[in-house]
């Protein structure tokens, strides 16, 4: 039966249903190449590592008046050794963009290269974005070895 503007109707619905058929195959294509690529471009999810205590090393090999990065379990801590040798250790990671800070001899203060960041050696954030402290951690001292631990 043809209809008034000289098409079939059952040729518009079989042309309606392929291009149905096809846009659905064309997404399905698409979508089972691109999901492989975003999948592998995604790092895995890892586990956090729990860690109480970590051995720095020999005090003597620790010199006065600087800071050294410690690897505690997947984070980083920032051991201090102040000019007067106390030692004191802090979260390694700024508190304002998970950026790891250091120390800064010349400054005499912790300092976050992002976006200027500084706190003094207690950890406590003094200028720029950094909205509150580090957290600190305990410092050990057995014999000659120095070790990090959590606070308690």
């Amino acid at each position: 039966m043809k209809t008034s503007d000289g098409y079939h109707r059952v040729d518009e619905e079989k042309r309606d249903f392929l291009k149905w058929i096809l846009s659905g195959g064309l997404i399905a294509f698409v979508g089972s190449v691109l999901y492989p690529v975003l999948a592998y471009l995604k790092p895995p999810a890892q586990g956090e590592v729990e860690v109480s205590s970590v051995k720095v090393g020999k005090l003597g090999d620790i010199p006065k008046d600087s800071g050294q990065i410690v690897k505690f379990g997947s984070k980083p801590v920032i051991l201090l050794r102040t000019a007067a040798g106390e030692l004191r250790a802090f979260s390694a990671t700024c508190t304002h963009l998970d950026c790891t800070v250091q120390y800064r001899k010349d400054l005499g203060v912790i300092w976050c290269a992002c976006h200027n960041g500084k706190y003094d050696l207690n950890g406590h954030n003094i200028s720029g974005p950094p909205p509150r402290p580090l957290s600190a951690y305990r410092v050990v001292v057995q014999g000659d070895e120095v070790f990090v631990s959590k606070e308690s």
